[in-house]
């Protein structure tokens, strides 16, 4: 037994082990972008049926989680950030966290069909099958463009969102996706900037591994300039309007301002300060999209008035 790695073999596993296996904090964003992205659509929906839709949505987006964090238990075990996750920690057993994950996927794409259509649950199985075995499975470990990939698994709630309430898809959700599309890569590479170590000992190719911190600098200030336009256009659809947009134009003013802070820095520079402008660009990376989000609400409220 003793041969056996901990995440291979399992242990006494408490609820709040099942719970972290699905990743609570990233379920969080799936939860309320796909809430969003269904309210905001202009085919009212019963109030129930769209707690049941939300609800098999964020269990699919559970189930997404379990699996990534089956199938990455090794290099899980080597990063500090996630060395105390449930598997590489010997909580639960790799193949016990393969069955958690596929039984969910199986009953939220059933559920969500039942719930909403069934074009909304095939997209939510789409979506599974894009984070686990796309992005996990293959980008992940193959290629420094894992993130811009692998982020539109993150950008596809809001649609599916949509799509529970009409059926299809619209330029309004399109847009949502390309908000959380863009932004998912300055997102992730400020944390790998003062991440270290983790992501090369664990034998990811982040960008800041294969290209340098430099070149990972220039990316990030790169995609806040693109991820500007469709943040505003975004505003000027059916579900924008004033609020959104003065709160896009000053998040992305912001963000723009953040991302040249970060280029303009050297390497020297960012260990003298302990990475403090990376990590507070991280930090407001955090409020972005949660804030746009929050503003298409406060349009909605707004314009039903």
């Amino acid at each position: 037994m003793s041969d056996i790695p901990a995440y291979e073999a399992g242990g006494d596993a408490e609820f709040r082990d099942y719970v972290a296996l699905l990743k609570p904090r990233v379920m969080s964003l799936v939860v309320f972008t796909a809430f969003v992205g269904l309210w905001i659509a202009p085919v009212a929906v019963n109030p129930f049926v769209a707690f049941c839709a939300v609800l098999f949505i964020a269990l699919g987006g559970g189930a997404s989680g379990a699996l990534n964090m089956w199938y990455d238990a090794d290099i899980d075990a080597v990063m500090r950030r996630t060395q105390g996750r449930p598997i590489p920690a010997g909580r639960i057993a790799g193949p016990e966290a393969l069955g958690v994950g596929l039984f969910l996927s199986g009953l939220s794409v059933m559920m969500l069909g039942l719930a909403a259509n069934w074009f909304a649950a095939a997209f939510l199985a789409f979506t599974i099958f894009f984070y686990a075995v796309v992005y996990t499975m293959w980008l992940k470990r193959w290629t420094p463009q894992n993130i811009v990939i692998g982020g539109a698994a993150g950008a596809f709630p809001p649609m599916i969102g949509w799509a529970c309430a009409t059926g299809g898809i619209g330029i309004e959700s399109l847009l949502m996706f390309a908000l959380i599309f863009f932004w998912t890569p300055p997102h992730f590479w400020a944390l790998a900037l003062f991440m270290k170590d983790d992501y090369s000992d664990a034998g990811v190719p982040m960008l800041t591994v294969t290209h340098g911190r430099t070149v990972t600098r220039r990316h990030i200030f790169a995609y806040t300039l693109v991820l500007a336009p469709f943040a505003l256009a975004l505003g000027l659809t059916s579900v924008g309007g004033p609020v959104y947009l003065a709160v896009s134009a000053v998040l992305n003013v912001l963000f723009i301002a953040g991302g040249w802070r970060i280029l303009r820095r050297t390497e020297p520079q960012a260990q003298a300060d302990g990475y403090a402008v990376e990590r507070s660009f991280f930090k407001l990376s955090l409020y972005y999209t949660f804030l746009h989000f929050a503003a298409l609400l406060a349009q909605h409220a707004v314009g039903g008035l």
